[in-house]
């Protein structure tokens, strides 16, 4: 009797890179890996859209088109090559009008791409609809998407089996072309049994032939149980990575689950285990001088209260790292789960996780519900489509208070279409404005990456990826001072201070504590100096403007001279991917403006003076 095939799409080169390294790897650097790929026999690639479309507008100083080209010129024209989309958001983090959710698909079409699996993280079909219309019009196969996660323990109310029944029943009444089915989660929490239980009552549901799929991370440790249990319920394909970006927060790892298969009755992708090998050891070159974050590389017990998905995990404590804030890492976590719960259960996936992370850094750094992150504040009223369940009617309040926002209930693209400045003719004219030429793709370049895509458009981007750094050989000689050792010695270490253990990164030299934990007494010992933290110089002018969060200067929306009200945006922040606004506090004028952008803050920085 054959074996089953299962269709195994390869996610090094999008997913995998996301959860390791936050998106950021050069072209140039692993399309060697690709083509390596494709002569081990993988035919089915995730090569671009989610998170893996603006780093590169933002890190790499690439443009992502580009990319999408070349890797169509190096693994055929027969390949199917997959990118992800966020419904309405399109590969944004805000929604996106009817004109540039057609864009996208247009765009996308004509950069290579073959399918496009698209998914809504409040699993609101009504944003699944116009955007996989346009998805199937432009000629591309449309992969339909539940996304899943479990509860943090003691919650209900949705993201069970009898939930995710209606979700899919929704999709299938509502009319929605498809080609394929997915089942995602993003933050590998869902139970083996859960996995297991509503794949069956898919395979049931779906028309006969329909092709269904799980797409999962090793993040809580549990994905192969996962996939095996999918397979046993009737699966049709699933997706992997690579090492050295599979497991830990990315997808399972290739060579892991053909082991795992072994004397089952399926055939995963008619792979076979020495090209395999040889491709990764490839990869592994190509990818040999990256900083791979050590969380990157472990699974965590603590992420089923969290939930954090791989993607998002790594790309968040990257930036704790730049801001000198990982020590915080634990205590945002466990901030999570009150979040999840409140916020009304949408999947803690892009862009809900981020919004999830953001209200649980606010509520870890300055007090619960103190200050209402502005996407989860959108979010809870409404303004990116309905939550699995009724958020928290405080929560609500406090939000609408903050952001002077009232709740709504119109649909999310119906709330884009009326916004001027997402519409194409918006960015045509800020484009002519700049000098630039308003071609498709630099339209949708610049609505999806605003500043920082106008910024490469016009050659001002830079390059901010995270690599180790070179081993001289002076390095090696025994005369080299202690120090001078140290900076070298990239990689986490334990560090005891007076009795007290700390897990201290470093990278290119410098010291960041990462995790605290309290051991047993021990004799002190002296093996590094960690810095006690420095608390803000206090301000000298009450009139100042200080910043509340550790971040980089965005964009400058007033001037020294400007005369404002209070609540009128003065600047814009970029702190943990949110966007700040900083606003006059009271009626004035700007005397001074302290920063410039791309400028690096500290909290409690003086950043404008109103006076």
């Amino acid at each position: 009797m054959a074996k089953k095939y299962i269709d195994v799409m390869d996610t090094t080169f999008r997913d995998g890179f996301q959860s390791v390294f936050g998106g950021r790897v050069l072209m140039e650097d692993f399309f060697p890996a690709v083509e390596a790929a494709a002569e081990a026999g993988i035919r089915h690639f995730e090569f671009g859209g989610g998170a893996r479309f603006q780093s590169l507008f933002f890190y790499l100083n690439e443009n992502a088109f580009d990319m999408m080209d070349r890797f169509r010129a190096i693994v055929g024209p027969d390949a199917n090559l997959q990118t992800l989309a966020r419904g309405v958001n399109t590969v944004m983090l805000d929604t996106g009008s009817r004109e540039m959710v057609d864009l996208h698909a247009k765009m996308f079409k004509k950069h290579g791409t073959t399918t496009i699996r698209n998914f809504d993280a409040l699993n609101d079909v009504e944003n699944l609809k116009y955007s996989g219309e346009r998805i199937a019009y432009h000629g591309l196969k449309h992969e339909v998407v539940v996304t899943m996660m479990d509860l943090p323990p003691g919650c209900v109310g949705a993201h069970d089996v009898a939930f995710y029944e209606k979700t899919l029943r929704e999709i299938l009444d509502s009319g929605i072309p498809y080609s394929s089915i997915c089942f995602k989660d993003a933050s590998g929490t869902s139970s083996p049994q859960k996995v297991y239980e509503t794949l069956q009552m898919a395979r049931k549901l779906v028309p006969e032939g329909t092709h269904l799929r799980l797409h999962t991370h090793e993040t809580a440790g549990v994905s192969v149980a996962c996939y095996l249990a999918a397979l046993d319920a009737g699966v049709d394909g699933i997706d992997m990575a690579a090492a050295p970006v599979s497991g830990g927060t990315s997808q399972p790892d290739i060579l892991t689950m053909l082991h795992a298969t072994k004397g089952m009755n399926y055939d995963l992708g008619g792979l076979d285990i020495e090209k395999i090998l040889k491709y990764e050891d490839v990869l592994g070159d190509c990818l040999k001088d990256y900083f791979m974050p050590p969380e990157a590389t472990q699974v965590s017990p603590l992420i089923p209260f969290s939930p954090m998905p791989g993607g998002a995990l790594t790309a968040n404590t990257q930036m704790m790292r730049d801001n000198n804030m990982l020590d915080r890492y634990p205590e945002v976590i466990r901030a999570m789960r009150e979040v999840v719960e409140k916020g009304g259960y949408g999947t803690s996936v892009t862009p809900v996780s981020q919004f999830y992370f953001q209200q649980a850094l606010n509520n870890a750094l300055m007090g619960p519900w103190k200050k209402i992150a502005p996407g989860y504040g959108k979010m809870v009223l409404g303004y990116f489509g309905k939550t699995p369940t009724a958020p928290d009617a405080e929560v609500i309040r406090i939000a609408a208070e903050q952001l002077k926002l009232d709740p709504t209930t119109d649909n999310a693209i119906d709330i884009a279409d009326r916004d001027e400045t997402k519409s194409i003719a918006y960015w045509t004219k800020k484009l002519s404005d700049e000098g630039i030429e308003a071609t498709d793709e630099n339209i949708f370049i610049a609505a999806s990456c605003d500043v920082k895509g106008i910024a490469f458009l016009k050659g001002e981007a830079t390059v901010n990826v995270r690599k180790n750094s070179p081993k001289t050989a002076e390095s090696k000689q025994p005369n080299q001072s202690n120090q001078e050792n140290f900076t070298m010695a990239n990689g986490t270490y334990t560090v005891i201070v007076d009795g007290q253990q700390y897990n201290v990164q470093i990278v290119d030299g410098n010291a960041n504590v990462q995790s605290v934990s309290v051991a047993a007494p021990v004799a002190p010992v002296a093996v590094a100096q960690v810095a006690a933290p420095v608390a803000a110089a206090p301000v000298a002018n009450a009139n100042a403007i200080c910043a509340e969060l550790p971040g980089s200067v965005f964009k400058l929306v007033a001037a020294v001279g400007d005369s404002v009200n209070a609540g009128d945006k003065i600047m814009i922040l970029e702190a943990m991917k949110m966007e700040i606004d900083v606003v006059a506090p009271r009626n004035g004028k700007i005397t001074s403006i302290s920063v410039n952008v791309n400028d690096k803050i500290e909290a409690g920085q003086v950043l404008a003076v109103v006076e």
